[in-house]
């Protein structure tokens, strides 16, 4: 996924399925290199003066910035004697500018948007704020889905509004299917059983197209065995976790998805090493028959040869009529403790995530809405999108809200893991206990 056509959404599927590798490495070697966060809670609520945000910056940013602006001018025209001044930041060096940002009040911006794996650690360094009471009250909250707002919310308190969700579902080649006689299958025995039957008899395609390092494309199997990544500790909210990986059903779910690493589906050679990138670039140069792939894999595989040969069905799960589970990811938006314009602040935040915007993000980016009912709008207005949001509204969960999991994600714990196995280095029951090691190490730290 080189080219131009592919680089929008590949920036934005390394965001929905959070920063893996480089990126929370990055995340990393802030939060060791910059000074340790202070208290910088701010006691004012100023009501006229500058407020400052900081968003993601798109490779193809016009259309994004388009919305911002007519949401901005709104804002500005319903609060008198405000301006707000919106910044575009990289992605790739987010996490050292907003850690620095939460150092220093003075240059903070009061209003970003971050990756909504990032809460806990941002909660943890004392950056976001708390604005439970605000949410409560908004209106539009009730419509907000639940893995969405469990994506904001850190020991029971909410720490900002979600702007948008990205999810997979199972993408298969028509033409393929078709000339195999093949139906789309619908339990997790069926997909992994035609993979192997396409390959099988069409020695130029992987069947299901899978990654070593694919974590978000391994989830559902794990999730859909009974299995999990960890357990909460204690009472429900508490977000102290330990790991569950090693679980006799998690290890069910691994062995389901490492048994297609093989020459029977996709060669370990090859496939071992790939992300969720390389998957999608595999299915949309039309050498696989099939691959997981997000809402937001749409515009990568439109502008491959596979174009007006596939369609999308939601991801099976063990039982005839079940959906695997899939990862929520996606963005938040959130108010900075430093802010002096708390309130002004979160009604900008709500402008900024609310219905209104949402709609029109999805119009000009693709961007899914966390809203149920302007989802369910779209999804009428575009099939394509339909089983994505069953998902979604069926079965969708989200990772461990949990400081550690920056840490996990950052040294490619699960990566290494399902490598582990794949190579033959490690059986399923060694890796994943070695793996729930390492978890344990990240949590309690």
């Amino acid at each position: 996924m080189k080219s131009s056509h592919l680089s929008v959404f590949s920036r934005l599927s390394s965001r929905v399925t959070v920063p893996v590798a480089a990126l929370t490495l990055a995340g990393l070697a802030a939060t060791g290199c910059a000074p340790s966060t202070a208290d910088n809670s701010s006691d004012k609520d100023e009501k006229s003066g500058k407020l400052r945000v900081w968003l993601f910056q798109e490779v193809n940013n016009a259309p994004k910035k388009k919305v911002i602006d007519e949401a901005v001018a709104g804002f500005e025209k319903e609060h008198d004697g405000t301006e707000v001044e919106v910044a575009y930041i990289p992605i790739d060096t987010r996490a050292q500018k907003i850690k620095a940002a939460f150092n220093d009040p003075k240059s903070a911006p009061d209003v970003i948007e971050y990756g909504n794996t990032d809460t806990a650690g941002y909660v943890k360094d004392g950056g976001l704020l708390d604005i439970s009471k605000e949410f409560g009250a908004w209106g539009d909250s009730t419509n907000i889905d639940p893995t969405a707002k469990y994506s904001l919310t850190v020991g029971g308190k909410v720490y900002g509004a979600p702007l948008f969700v990205g999810v997979r579902a199972l993408y298969y080649r028509t033409d393929v299917f078709k000339d195999l006689d093949l139906e789309p299958p619908t339990t997790q025995d069926e997909l992994i059983a035609t993979a192997k039957k396409i390959r099988s008899q069409r020695s130029d395609l992987y069947g299901l197209a899978v990654g070593g390092a694919y974590t978000y494309g391994a989830m559902p199997f794990i999730w859909s065995n009974g299995g999990d990544l960890a357990s909460e500790k204690g009472k429900f909210g508490s977000n102290e976790y330990e790991a569950a990986i090693d679980s006799a059903n998690a290890q069910k779910g691994v062995k389901a998805y490492t048994s297609l690493f093989g020459n029977d589906n996709c060669p370990a050679a090859k496939c071992a090493q790939w992300g969720g990138n390389d998957t999608i670039e595999a299915f949309a140069s039309g050498k696989a028959g099939m691959a997981i792939g997000g809402d937001f894999s749409r515009q990568a595989i439109e502008a491959g040869k596979v174009k007006g040969k596939y369609k999308v069905v939601p991801l099976p799960g063990v039982k005839k009529g079940d959906i695997a589970p899939a990862f929520a990811g996606g963005n938040n938006v959130g108010v900075l403790k430093s802010t002096t314009h708390r309130t002004l602040a979160v009604d900008l935040l709500q402008t900024l995530s609310g219905k209104q915007t949402q709609r029109k993000l999805y119009d000009a980016m693709g961007f899914l809405p966390t809203f149920t009912d302007v989802r369910g709008d779209v999804a009428q207005k575009d099939p394509f999108l339909k089983p994505f949001v069953k998902t979604l509204n069926d079965s969708a969960k989200f990772v461990p809200a949990s400081p550690g999991w920056a840490a996990i994600d950052a040294q490619l714990v699960l990566p290494t893991m399902f490598q582990e196995i794949v190579s033959g280095r490690k059986n399923v029951e060694t890796a994943t206990k070695d793996a729930a090691k390492k978890m344990d190490e990240a949590f309690q730290q």
